[in-house]
């Protein structure tokens, strides 16, 4: 098959295509990305080489940049930081490098070969929707429980902040890094300080599982809105643990970035920026929620 010029050993078309994969980090939504990457490597007959960032900018970048020494012919990175990647994808256009990005897009995409992403400000929105509907034009206060800051929590707290209603006012926002036992720390904190908290937006379901343990250990019936769409925080939905999650399926985004990246490769027409489904799960919806990780 034809592919384009590049340093990888799938170049000159006498060998099979070399990926490669930076992960962002160890999360339950990371992993399951990665099988995802890795399923759909294979199943095209291609080889795929890993790497994982733990949520650090200064290691993603060493990662690219170990990728690029061993000549892989594209990159897919779930990036740390969108704001401090601009040097590793510049480094993968002067290596002759196509870079594709999961989950999140530059503010300038002319300098990468593709994404596939979900809209992450609109899941946080989705979110901040169901509270305001919920809350039925009643004073309510409202907790946020972000991620590690950049990229993906930042723009999903974003999206929810923005778009509850007047009557919902954000009175805690800390940072729980995509942690269990970090979350139920900040959630702790935060039914102290704010015992009359009526809502918390938590920006994965694995930091769900740790504000519903302080929760209900103060006694509080802080109602926990979240994303992801695993299958247990799909039964913390039907068992009413969580009021809502907007499932965001690391499995969907994985196979898409892999069959764009090849395509890409095989100088086949694809839709640059990809967008993957989000869905606001809730007791009524929960047969909607897709696939989140292979098995």
């Amino acid at each position: 098959m034809a592919v384009l010029s590049a340093c990888g050993s799938g170049a000159a078309g006498d060998d099979k295509v070399k990926l490669g994969f930076v992960n962002g980090a160890n999360t339950e939504f990371h992993t399951c990305l990665l099988k995802a990457v890795d399923r759909e490597a294979k199943a095209n007959g291609a080889e795929l080489l890993t790497a994982n960032s733990g949520q650090n900018p200064g290691t993603e970048l060493s990662n690219i940049e170990d990728m690029i020494s061993r000549q892989v012919d594209a990159l897919i990175v779930q990036t740390v930081n969108v704001d401090a990647l601009e040097g590793a994808i510049g480094k993968a256009n002067r290596a002759k490098i196509p870079i594709f990005l999961t989950s999140v897009v530059t503010d300038d995409p002319s300098k990468i070969a593709g994404a596939a992403v979900v809209d992450l400000k609109r899941v946080g929105a989705l979110d901040a929707q169901w509270v305001g509907q919920d809350a039925k034009g009643a004073a309510v206060e409202v907790g946020v429980i972000a991620g590690a800051p950049g990229a993906a929590s930042d723009l999903m707290t974003g999206g929810f902040s923005g778009a509850l209603p007047g009557n919902a006012k954000v009175v805690a926002n800390q940072p729980g890094m995509f942690n269990r036992t970090k979350a139920q720390d900040v959630a702790e904190n935060m039914i102290q300080a704010h015992p009359g908290l009526d809502y918390v937006f938590v920006a994965n379901e694995d930091m769900a599982f740790g504000a519903l343990n302080a929760f209900q250990a103060a006694g509080s019936k802080v109602k926990i809105v979240t994303t992801n769409g695993t299958d247990h925080g799909l039964a913390a939905v039907r068992d009413g643990r969580f009021a809502a999650t907007v499932a965001n399926s690391p499995t969907v985004i994985g196979r898409l970035a892999v069959r764009n990246t090849l395509a890409y490769l095989h100088k086949k027409p694809i839709q640059k920026i990809t967008q993957a489904p989000a869905t606001l799960i809730t007791k009524d919806n929960l047969d909607e929620a897709p696939q989140y990780c292979l098995k």
